[in-house]
């Protein structure tokens, strides 16, 4: 289950191909390692209204989360979380080299307790 929601700011768009950001993420989540392909998902959400710092029409930004089930060490997490960021920092060159951008990642660790799914693909994907 390592899910990956990506939140930008609307005039990102302009500045980036966000479907081949979505797309170099899925790569780099693939070559972790440590992620089964079946509960790889990436999903990009545009935020239609925002004021970023000082509020300048051309500050943009991406907010990304990984949610991912327990059972990985830290140490895991952390070399996966470097190379999503990485990935993305390539993908993002372009804005990135402006004083008008924020990038970020966060990993978030769900408790097993609390979480339900039924998934038919990983039972397709997994063989």
């Amino acid at each position: 289950m390592p899910h990956l929601s990506i939140e930008y700011s609307a005039g990102l768009e302009t500045r980036t191909d966000v479907a081949g950001l979505c797309r170099a993420l899925h790569g780099a989540m693939r070559e972790t390692g440590i992620f089964p392909l079946a509960g790889i998902r990436v999903r990009a959400h545009k935020a239609d209204y925002t004021i970023v710092a000082d509020g300048l029409a051309e500050n943009d930004f991406v907010a990304m989360t990984l949610s991912v089930g327990s059972g990985r060490s830290v140490e895991a997490l952390k070399q996966a979380g470097e190379l999503i960021f990485a990935a993305a920092r390539a993908a993002l060159a372009e804005p990135l080299s402006t004083p008008h951008f924020a990038l970020s990642l966060e990993i978030r660790e769900i408790d097993p307790n609390l979480n339900w799914k039924e998934t038919p693909i990983h039972a397709r994907v997994s063989g």
